[in-house]
């Protein structure tokens, strides 16, 4: 299967996990289970171009029998993610087409909870349930601890963690196949 990214300039991006010397800008994706809120893995995402900000857009297909959503970077106007989302079946993450398992991250053995400075942003779709921040407590428990997630927030304490849950399946959607996926941005 094909990969396009329509409207992305993908002269500026990396492939996620990709070092590059001349990267000034980076995007930590990782993805916690909405069941268990276990953290399942992730991917770095490396850029060569600094911005001043960090929003993230969806591109939202409903699905009819199929559907599905972009996240990109708008600053960069790169993609971040992309799956498929079916009715009354299950869809599939796209891009990137596989995540570090999560044995790949660095844990640190802390007894606090490091916080982001400007708490969470719900990326939402217009399918997406609504969400209290309190709610993502949880979903941050499950990666608050990973190192890179501390050297991310170290390097930019004031940032607001965007949050987006993924429900590959709608209708008689199944919550087994749904995953949130968190982006944090140095």
């Amino acid at each position: 299967m094909a990969i396009t990214l329509i409207g992305c300039d993908s002269s500026e991006m990396n492939s996620p996990n990709e070092t590059d010397k001349k990267a000034v800008n980076h995007v930590l994706l990782l993805q916690v289970d909405y069941t268990t809120n276990k953290f399942e893995g992730g991917t770095e995402f490396n850029f060569s171009k600094q911005t001043n900000g960090f929003t993230i857009v969806n591109e939202y297909k409903a699905p009819g029998d199929f559907g599905w959503v972009k996240l990109i970077y708008k600053e960069l106007n790169e993609l971040l993610f992309e799956g498929t989302i079916h009715w009354m079946g299950t869809g599939k993450m796209i891009y990137p087409d596989k995540l570090e398992p999560a044995n790949y991250f660095e844990s640190t053995l802390t007894q606090d909870v490091y916080l982001p400075g400007k708490g969470f942003e719900n990326i939402q779709h217009p399918n997406s349930p609504d969400f209290e921040e309190e709610d993502y407590l949880n979903v941050w428990l499950a990666v608050q601890y990973l190192v890179k997630v501390r050297e991310y927030l170290d390097a930019n304490t004031d940032q607001q963690i965007k949050i987006f849950l993924y429900t590959p399946s709608v209708g008689v959607g199944d919550p087994l196949t749904w995953k949130w996926l968190i982006f944090l941005n140095k």
